[in-house]
């Protein structure tokens, strides 16, 4: 894959076969090359998509995910959001997400409408592309960063957000803040939770699909389960066996019930244990985020021989006075408590993402300690 709408149509026709019995397919980025990419082992009976994961760190891992799954996901989501509806993807189509609008598009009986992505994603290619959807219902799946150049741009692609009867938001945290910009702005948004072994989001606004179940246990850590779970990791037998559980899936992430509706507090792996005491990024990075003139954050943990880690924010600033860091910290220590304080706060022109819009912490870390980040 490569970002056009070309191949974006290559790929849409290979779902399609999958998805009525045929080989299944495995979209990669680019950048991937067939000499590069390790051979891969024969995927299970039933499987239509191979999927590398994107977390924010980590090596990738290849997800085998059933046509079931696929179909039990798209029918799922279509159940929540109202019905069927004309797609626009804005999503890089090698991910979950993308190809879960390509599924979707199909059993609604439409082919997606795909952006130009060679470029990057561009407000004005947005609103152009959201034009030609037509009329009827429609639909579309975005990450934060995406949502908060079409809010800031204004104009046509603020009118074309406006537009979608439903915009999933989903591969990072959605901060608060802008959250409430994009509902004040008039933007139908709809927060997702999944990952590739879900088939995609699987929760959606903190509510659970229909047929999909959550379950915390008592560390903390989620578990999903439901008619949307992938099959496995394709060649990874202990992995899947110890991943794939009674079937449920045991996900990196932690969380906790908030009433009826999931807070996913972050990665498990991410935690920052500084003098003892547990500092979840996550919970920093939102207080962070809701201070003015804080337009993006990252929350990281550096190695620290007194204290274990200390707790390190890199942060998109557009207020930065001679008391700017200080004002930070004691929102924080105001909220959560003085552990959670970031003992170093940098300020940066952009926060490092990975392919998703998720933020890079592997290259935040780095960053901050002052090491060059590898090129991949």
């Amino acid at each position: 894959m490569d970002g056009s709408p070309e191949r974006v149509a290559d790929l849409v026709l290979a779902v399609e076969r999958a998805l009525a019995g045929g080989p299944p397919v495995r979209p990669a980025a680019r950048s991937v090359s067939q000499g590069d990419a390790e051979p891969v082992p024969s995927a299970p009976p039933g499987t239509a998509v191979v999927l590398a994961t994107s977390g924010s760190t980590g090596t990738p891992k290849l997800v085998a995910i059933s046509t079931a799954a696929l179909r039990a996901s798209a029918a799922a989501t279509a159940a929540r959001i109202g019905g069927p509806a004309r797609w626009l993807l804005a999503l890089p189509a090698e991910y979950v997400a993308g190809v879960q609008v390509i599924v979707r598009s199909l059993l609604a009986g439409t082919e997606p409408l795909a952006l130009d992505l060679r470029g990057g994603f561009r407000a004005e290619a947005f609103a152009e592309r959201t034009a030609r959807l037509g009329a009827g219902r429609r639909c579309t799946s975005l990450v934060p960063t995406q949502l908060s150049r079409l809010i800031d741009h204004g104009g046509a692609g603020l009118d074309a957000l406006r537009s979608y009867d439903a915009v999933l938001i989903g591969g990072a945290a959605l901060p608060s803040a802008l959250r409430e910009r994009a509902l004040a702005a008039g933007a139908r948004i709809v927060t997702t939770y999944g990952m590739s072994e879900t088939s995609g989001g699987c929760v959606y606004d903190g509510i659970p699909l229909d047929g999909v179940t959550v379950d915390i246990e008592p560390d903390g850590r989620i578990l999903l389960g439901g008619p949307t779970l992938a099959s496995g990791y394709v060649g990874r037998p202990a992995e899947t066996a110890a991943a794939f559980v009674d079937g449920r899936f045991r996900t990196g992430d932690i969380g906790l019930w908030d009433e009826d509706r999931l807070q996913v507090l972050g990665r498990a792996d991410d935690v920052i244990v500084t003098g003892g005491e547990k500092v979840a990024p996550s919970v920093v990075e939102r207080v962070l985020a809701e201070q003015p003139g804080v337009e993006a954050v990252c929350v990281t943990g550096l190695p620290d021989e007194e204290w274990g880690q200390v707790v390190a924010a890199a942060v998109v600033c557009n207020d930065m006075d001679a008391a700017w860091s200080e004002r930070l910290r004691a929102a924080v220590r105001a909220e959560l408590g003085r552990a959670a304080v970031p003992r170093r706060i940098a300020p940066v022109d952009e926060i490092p993402l990975r392919g998703t819009g998720k933020p890079d912490r592997e290259a935040v870390t780095r960053m901050l300690c002052g090491l060059p980040t590898p090129i991949r």
